[in-house]
């Protein structure tokens, strides 16, 4: 245990290294901002930043800190920056932006708001939340039992296990930047197990952050390019491709910085099959024109049927060679440790299964 609490605080220390990296770079180029006329001459100004947010990850090791990390540096913050390169997107403002508000909508997606109102749901909201760590912490003493399991049933609980961590996660975010500088933090999920068809699943309630970043630095671009050969509709499928292909590979290299495993392109794989069945979906919704439409009833279940056997076939495999819900169990309870070791309680008196 004290071997992996050392691993712990070390790798604390290479959070701190990465962070202040990353807020240095990001100062930096809001600089250069002002210095630098929009278009291929700022983008250039960029590229070493660019290419510096895809080595930090490398500097972790850690299933939480490695996968976020990447996901706000490496991805949300390099595409926010390409865009910024043109004066587009949520870094470019008139006036320009206070460097405590570019730094954080260039790491995390979020809302500027002038005014705090008290939200109606905010009651139902943090039952939900508190619900949802309670399913987190029963899922860490079910993998007790992850030897006596099928694989399916894991890959079904670490469903589960990836929704909940990364809603409750992204909440916690978004009250700190809520209470430190009035920011608002784009929802990450609303009800996924709600939607009605593939198209609702991936544009309007799972990873709504992803949506919304490649809808301008991917979606728009590609669309406005077969603009000039195809009509309006058709241009939007190869721009809806175009989206998921990227999703993938972004995806792709995230499970590499987390499991630093050879790529073995299935969750590459996986978007590449949901772009095509989204782009059928919406060639039949326009071929029908609204005159046959299933019922949500109908509708919804498949579409998630589709998504869960998918996910089983392409997505969670990848995570479970590299023993990420072990991985996952053990950094939670250390972490734990190191937070209330000496003050609530002892290194002893929290354990994981697999310690």
């Amino acid at each position: 245990m004290r071997s992996r609490m050392m691993d712990l605080d070390g790798e604390m220390k290479n959070v701190i290294l990465v962070w202040t990296t990353a807020l240095a770079s990001l100062f930096t180029c809001h600089k250069l901002t002002s210095l630098t006329a929009p278009g291929t001459t700022r983008l250039c100004t960029f590229i070493p930043f660019f290419c510096l947010f895809f080595y930090l990850p490398l500097f972790l090791t850690t299933i939480h800190f490695t996968g976020t990390i990447s996901f706000f540096i490496t991805w949300l913050a390099n595409f926010k920056l390409i865009l910024l390169a043109f004066d587009k997107g949520p870094l470019h403002s008139n006036p320009p932006l206070p460097l405590s508000r570019f730094i954080l909508t260039a790491c995390v997606p979020i809302k500027i708001i002038n005014d705090i109102k008290k939200d109606p749901k905010k009651k139902s909201s943090t039952l939900s939340y508190s619900i949802k760590f309670m399913v987190f912490v029963f899922l860490l003493k079910v993998y007790e039992y992850g030897d006596h399991f099928h694989p399916l049933i894991k890959m079904a609980l670490f469903c589960v296990h990836i929704y909940v961590v990364l809603d409750v996660g992204l909440a916690m975010v978004a009250y700190v930047a809520r209470a430190v500088v009035g920011l608002q933090l784009e929802p990450q999920f609303d009800e996924p197990y709600l939607a009605t068809s593939l198209q609702d699943f991936w544009g309007k309630r799972w990873n709504l952050m992803v949506t919304g970043i490649l809808h301008p630095t991917v979606y728009l671009p590609v669309r406005s390019f077969f603009n000039k050969f195809l009509s309006r509709q058709l241009a939007s499928l190869p721009a809806v491709m175009a989206s998921f292909i990227v999703s993938g590979l972004m995806h792709e290299l995230i499970f590499y910085y987390m499991g630093r495993l050879k790529p073995t392109w299935e969750v590459t794989w996986f978007f590449v099959i949901h772009g095509v069945l989204v782009c059928l979906e919406l060639v039949v919704k326009r071929a029908v024109g609204g005159r046959l439409r299933f019922p949500s009833v109908v509708s919804g279940p498949l579409a998630l049927g589709v998504v869960v056997a998918t996910s089983f076939w392409l997505f969670f495999p990848p995570f479970l060679r590299c023993d990420t819900e072990v991985r996952s169990c053990k950094e939670f309870v250390a972490f734990l440790e190191l937070v209330v070791r000496g003050r609530f309680v002892g290194p002893n008196d929290v354990s994981c299964p697999y310690l």
